[in-house]
This record gives structure tokens, C-alpha cells and sequence, in this order.
């Protein structure tokens, strides 16, 4: 028996040798993966290429404001108090036109449009007496300047067959920063044009651009409660940071009446699902009576289906029997783990704001890269064409339409209403030629910057907890600064180290990124052969993305102490769990199911108050704690349980790293240390108690060598 244990760990390699030097994580250590580290580097300048690209070709204004006849855009530069855009004939688009098309061109008509101050308010058309009259004195002197600038004094009947004034105004509401008028406006006689028509294109298009309305109630929301919300958050913040340094307390009570209320429910089941079979087996219901159906609910008539749910909860409920009754020592040094994680948080506080650090450097590389994708949808430069409302007229047979032309020239043309017209942008040059490869490469950065910080993160973490276990006296022998030097050494020597495993794990989440991408492509086929191999891919990279996180999450802990490089890192961590394999298995569910509790607790808390206050049902509060007015209640309830998710998350990851590190070096102890005068083990007083173990000496008995 002991042959065959000493050859499953020579399988998963030597444990760790007694070094008299080794006192914590590693002061006097090199660059590690310095390659992958000029890569790293030598990418990122490529990334700042990009964005510097993307800023000197995108125009993201196209986006923000809307764009008039002759490409200017409204509420910017010599438009800057004319923010709205307001077509001639918006019927010319909506009623020719897809919503979905329009959309896709910028919202974009063939008719002419001009940058206004306001929308019109009253419905209005030109009447047959005004066409002798100047624009001045029907459009100016009576305050409707909505013709295009600088329209000469021509009569008003001149100016309509150019299209230069609108023939018509309808009471509009600006939505998009564009005129649409109103669904209940009075239409004017148009020809070739019913009034039903025109009114339901109205009405389909303010109704597919609906949301501003809501939107701008959700904004009202946010601004009467936004102090409440984070009144909520700052509950959260307590809550966490409150499990987490009582689980020092609480941890092993807490555990095992998880696991009682685990088996009294799988026992309440058991009950359940043998009163069920009792009463079905009496009526004589059998499955051979319903034979197949896929009806699947009719199987819950009879007995078959509970005698199976039966067999099945009393085979779990007898598996996590035997495991409490021969894993109860292992389950036990979880426990004590948890509590020392709990100790070490305590008495390292500064490591449970570090997520915010975290976040901060996500935002940035979310918001850059968000920036980078929209300069290069938008990059080209603008492209004018001729336009004319009727090319057949006489005068324009002698007009090449479509062809390019300057705005800033005066168009002089016998062509009635030709125009020179913004038309979209151009598709060539070296930006737009490679747009498709750019905005890859910008992905790739996204996806590498963002788990190189999340690594990043895991690293620094990992050697601020090892300083603590690895201190003989705590908190005497923890460094004054653990996790500002853990900062500055990870940074410092293992940039490279962090990037190599962050690049493994950005090319499984491409090729998972590009699976789906290729399944959604392909979900019209219907071809079951197709979706079956695609889905056993997605489930494989799936798989094999959990495991690098696993692998890297560990790799990077053994960085933090040792120094060295990734692959040895990873395999040296591989090894040591793999030797340890039942206590890994353990200590991973006891913790997943104690967190899990502690999240539980925490957005259920902070949902059910915010719950009760929004609604108004908690009364007696005076007048200051009064609930706001809201149009929706459930917006601040919905934004608090998602923040406080978010906090609790992030205080339980750092706890979580804590516990993970500390256990590897718990296991590293065991290995490298006996408990003699020379070899002490670092481990706190509850594990030795538990593993059967005891120091026979202090640290203070023999100096030992650094």
C-alpha cells in the first residue's frame, strides 16, 4: 500500500525539499518570460498605432449629430444653436423606405435637410396667393427659418421648384436630434399621397424610435434616487466585508449547517418522493399503462418516475453521509483554512479595496478599445455628389448626377434643384482598406488587456497572502507594506509571466468567440449533424477555458512566491494539487458553498430592503427617508441588487484568492517542514491540532538562515 502511494506521487513529481533560505515570497528574484514580455510590449505600442489610426481617419460625429444636405453637421461649429435637423419632405423616406434601412444609412433621406434652432410647433403649407411673394416676407418676417442658408430673394414659387424652402410644415417633437412630426398633426394634401399612409408611416416611425421617451423617464429615475441606490451599495459594502471577517467565528458552525440543511432536504425529498410512489403504487398507475408519450408531464402519474427519483436522492443522500463520515478531517482543515483566510484579510484590509484598482484598469481598456471601434467605424473621408429632385426636367439632361462635386462651391446649373449633397464616405484608403483586420487586432487587444489585468490582480493578491502565512509571528513578521510590494514586484519581474497565460487564455476565448459566431451564422440550416459537432466544440473549448483559469489562477500564485516562470510555475502548482488531489476537491466545494452562501445573503438583503423602500412599504421613516416619485420603482431595486452583486463579488474573489493561496502553501508546509527546531511549521495552531501535528520548537529557538 505505502509502495503504491510513493509511486502515485513520484507520477505527479517530487514533493517540495526542506530550504533553510526560503522564508515567504522570494525578495531576490529575475524577469521571468522575457520574451512574451517584448511581445506583450511590442503589441500594446501596435494597440496605441491603432487608436492614433482610428483617431486621425474616424469621424465619430457622424454618430453623436446629425449631418444636412450639404454634409455639415447641427449643434457643432457654425450650427452650434441649430441642434435639430428637420427634412422638407420626411414622406419622401418613410414611406419609401425600410425603418431598418433608414437607420442604417444615418437616418438619411433624398430630400433636402437643413440644421434648425427648433422643430416646428404649428402645421402650415404655402398657399397659392404666397407663390408671388419674396422668401423674405412669407418664410423670415414670419419667423419660419427653415430654408437652406443663404437662399437668394427669390419668389417663393422659384425657391419651391429648387428645393430650397419647404412647401409644407407639420407640428414635429425632436427625437435623435432630427424633426418627426407628430402622429396627430393635421397632414397636408399631398399628391399622389394619402393622408392614411402618411400618418401610419408617422406612427411606425415615432413608435420604433419610442425608447428616447423611456429613456429620458429612466434618466428622471436615476436622478431622484441615485443617493438611495448608493445608500444600497454602501449596505453591501458593510455586509461583505462583515461575513468575511466573521467567517473567523462562524466559518465551522456555519459550514456544517450547510451541510445538515443539504441533507435535510435531500431527506425531505426522499419522504416526498416515497409518498408519491406509495400512493401511485396503491391506484396500480404503471408505466407500462402510459407507454411513450411526449407528454413528458404525464410521467409524473406514475410510480416509476418516483421510485427513480427516490433511488437517485437516496444515493446522494448516502454518498454525502460516507463523505462526512471519512472526509470529516479534510473538511475540517477546510474550515480552519477558511478561518485563517478570514485572520489574513483582517489583518491585510487594504487587499479588499483592491478590486477597485482592478476595476478601474478594466474600464480603461473597455472604454479604449470602445473609443478604437467607433473612430474606425467611422473612419473615411465624406463624399459629395450631385443631386437633382427630377433628373428628366429640362436643363439637366447635360448634368452628370451621382458624380462627385465641392459643397463649398456655388452650384450653376440650368438644372432646376440641383444640389451638391453629402452621399456617405468614402470606402478606400489604407484605414478602410484594413478596417476589418484593425478592428480584429483591437478585439485581440481587448480580450489579452483585459485578462492580463484580471491575472494581474490574481498576482498581487497571491503575494500579499503568502507574506501573511509565511510569517512565523503574525502579524509581528508580515512586511509593513504586503500589498504595495506585491504590486511593485509582480509589475517589476513578471509582466511577461502574466501575459504569456493571459495569451493562452484570450486564444481559447477567440476561438470560443468565433464558434458562436459561426453557430449563429449557421442556425437557419438546421442541419443536426452541423449544430451536434459545433456543440460539442462550444462544450470542449468551454471545458478547456475553465481548466486554463483553474491552471493560470494557481500558476500565478506560485509566481507571486517562488519568481519563476510561467510553465514551470503552472507545472510545479499542477503537481502539488495533483498530490493532494481529495483536499483540492474538498476545499473547493466547502468554500464554492460558503460563498455562495455569503452572495446569497448579501443581494438578498439589499434587494428585499431596497424592495420594501422603493414600493413605500416601510413607513414610519420621517420625512428626509421618504421613498422618491418614480415612473418605474423597479429601475433603482434591479440597479441596487445588480451593484450589490457586483461588491460582493468582488470582496468574496479577493477572500477566495486568499483561501487559494493559502492553501497551496498549507500543502508546500506539509512538504517542506517536520515541526522540529529547524523546521517548524508555519500552519496556525488549529490546523496542528487537527492534522495531529505540533511545532517542538519555537522559531525564536534557533536562528534560522535567509
Amino acid at each position: 500500500m505505502g509502495v503504491k502511494q510513493d509511486q502515485d506521487e513520484e507520477a505527479y513529481g517530487k514533493p517540495a525539499k526542506y530550504d533553510p533560505s526560503f522564508r515567504g515570497p522570494i525578495r531576490n528574484r529575475s524577469c521571468t518570460d522575457i520574451i512574451c514580455c517584448l511581445l506583450f510590449f511590442l503589441f500594446i505600442l501596435g494597440y496605441i498605432a491603432v487608436g492614433i489610426l482610428a483617431w486621425v481617419y474616424g469621424d465619430p460625429k457622424q454618430v453623436l449629430y446629425p449631418r444636412n444636405s450639404t454634409g455639415a453637421y447641427c449643434g457643432i461649429g457654425e450650427n452650434k444653436e441649430k441642434p435639430y435637423l428637420l427634412y422638407f419632405n420626411i414622406f419622401s423616406c418613410v414611406l419609401n423606405t425600410n425603418i431598418i434601412a433608414i437607420a442604417q444609412n444615418g437616418l438619411s433621406c433624398p430630400t433636402p435637410q437643413v440644421c434648425v434652432s427648433s422643430c416646428p410647433e404649428v402645421s402650415w403649407t404655402v398657399q397659392q396667393s404666397q407663390l408671388s411673394q419674396t422668401v423674405e416676407q412669407v418664410f423670415y418676417a414670419a419667423n419660419r427659418k427653415f430654408c437652406l442658408p443663404g437662399v437668394p430673394g427669390n419668389m417663393v414659387l422659384q425657391s419651391l421648384q429648387q428645393e430650397l424652402c419647404p412647401s409644407f410644415l407639420l407640428p414635429s417633437t425632436p427625437a435623435l436630434g432630427r424633426c418627426f412630426p407628430w402622429t396627430n398633426s393635421t397632414v397636408p394634401e399631398l399628391p399622389g399621397i394619402s393622408n392614411t399612409s402618411i400618418s401610419q408611416s408617422i406612427s411606425g416611425l415615432l413608435n420604433s424610435l419610442n425608447a428616447r421617451d423611456i429613456s429620458v423617464k429612466i434618466f428622471e429615475d436615476f436622478a431622484r434616487s441615485w443617493y438611495w441606490i448608493l445608500a444600497a451599495l454602501g449596505v453591501a459594502l458593510v455586509l461583505s466585508l462583515l461575513f468575511i471577517l466573521l467567517l473567523r467565528l462562524v466559518a465551522g458552525p456555519l459550514v456544517f449547517v450547510l451541510i445538515i440543511g443539504v441533507l435535510g432536504v435531500l431527506a425531505y425529498g426522499i419522504y416526498h418522493c416515497w409518498e408519491e410512489y406509495r400512493v401511485l403504487r396503491d391506484k396500480g398507475a404503471s408505466i407500462s399503462q402510459l407507454g411513450f408519450t411526449t407528454n413528458f408531464s404525464a410521467y409524473r402519474n406514475v410510480q416509476e418516475t418516483w421510485l427513480a427519483a427516490l433511488i437517485i436522492l437516496a444515493v446522494l443522500e448516502g454518498v454525502l453521509l460516507l463523505m462526512l463520515i471519512f472526509l470529516r478531517q479534510r473538511i475540517c482543515i477546510a474550515i480552519a483554512l477558511l478561518k485563517e483566510a478570514s485572520r489574513a484579510v483582517g489583518y491585510i484590509m487594504s487587499t479588499m479595496f483592491y478590486p477597485l484598482v482592478t476595476f478601474a484598469l478594466l474600464l480603461v481598456c473597455i472604454a479604449y478599445w470602445a473609443i478604437i471601434a467607433l473612430f474606425l467605424a467611422t473612419s473615411g473621408q465624406p463624399q459629395y455628389v450631385f443631386w437633382a429632385p427630377n433628373s428628366n426636367l429640362s436643363g439637366c439632361e447635360k448634368v452628370s448626377m451621382n458624380t462627385s462635386c465641392n459643397p463649398m462651391e456655388q452650384v450653376n446649373s440650368s438644372c432646376p434643384g440641383l444640389m451638391c449633397v453629402f452621399q456617405g464616405y468614402r470606402s478606400t484608403g489604407l484605414a478602410q482598406r484594413s478596417l476589418f483586420n484593425l478592428q480584429i487586432y483591437a478585439v485581440l487587444g481587448l480580450f489579452w488587456t483585459i485578462n492580463w489585468v484580471l491575472a494581474l490582480g490574481q498576482c498581487v493578491l497571491a503575494g500579499a497572502f503568502a507574506s501573511f502565512y509565511w510569517a512565523f509571528h503574525k502579524p509581528r513578521d508580515i512586511p509593513t507594506f504586503p500589498l504595495g510590494s506585491a504590486f511593485l514586484r509582480t509589475l517589476r519581474y513578471h509582466t511577461g509571466s502574466l501575459a504569456f497565460g493571459a495569451l493562452i487564455l484570450t486564444l481559447v476565448q477567440i476561438a470560443r468567440v468565433i464558434l458562436e459566431y459561426i453557430d449563429h451564422k449557421l442556425r437557419g440550416a438546421q442541419n443536426p449533424l452541423t449544430r451536434c459537432i459545433l456543440c460539442c466544440f462550444k462544450c470542449c473549448l468551454w471545458c478547456l477555458e475553465k481548466f486554463i483559469k483553474f491552471l493560470n489562477r494557481n500558476a500565478y500564485i506560485m509566481i507571486a512566491i517562488y519568481g519563476k516562470n510561467f510553465c514551470v510555475s503552472a507545472k510545479n502548482a499542477f503537481m502539488l494539487l495533483m498530490r493532494n488531489i481529495i483536499r483540492v476537491v474538498v476545499l473547493d466545494k466547502v468554500t464554492d458553498m460558503l460563498l455562495f452562501f455569503g452572495k446569497l445573503l448579501v443581494v438578498g438583503g439589499v434587494g428585499v430592503l431596497s424592495f420594501f423602500f422603493f414600493t413605500g412599504r416601510i413607513l414610519g421613516l420621517g420625512k428626509n427617508f421618504e421613498n422618491p416619485q418614480l415612473n418605474y420603482y423597479w429601475l433603482p431595486i434591479m440597479v441596487s441588487i445588480l451593484g450589490a452583486y457586483l461588491i460582493a463579488s468582488g470582496f468574496f474573489g479577493v477572500f477566495g484568492m486568499c483561501v487559494d493561496t493559502l492553501f497551496l502553501c498549507f500543502l508546500e508546509d506539509l512538504e517542506r517542514n517536520d515541526g522540529s527546531v529547524d523546521r517548524p511549521y508555519y500552519m496556525s495552531k488549529s490546523l496542528l491540532k487537527i492534522l495531529g501535528k505540533k511545532n517542538k520548537g519555537t522559531p525564536g529557538d534557533k536562528k534560522r538562515k535567509k
